[in-house]
């Protein structure tokens, strides 16, 4: 299991975090998310087949890049 924290400058109210969330819980691996309106940020861990990449790649889709 992978633990990672991503800073989400677009992050600006908790229906932002709820759609985040609700969206990569979704993907194949994800194994828990949680977000955070007031550090911007959005804790994701993981296991195979999900990597780091593709949770950064589902962000950018979903219009909330992480900032690097």
């Amino acid at each position: 299991m992978e633990k990672k924290s991503f800073r989400i400058p677009a992050i600006s109210c908790q229906h932002c975090t709820s759609a985040i969330e609700n969206e990569l819980q979704e993907k194949a691996g994800i194994l828990s998310v949680k977000g955070d309106v007031l550090s911007k940020t959005v804790v994701v861990e993981w296991e195979k087949p999900a990597t780091s990449d593709k949770i950064v790649g589902a962000l950018k889709e979903m219009n909330y890049p992480p900032s690097l």
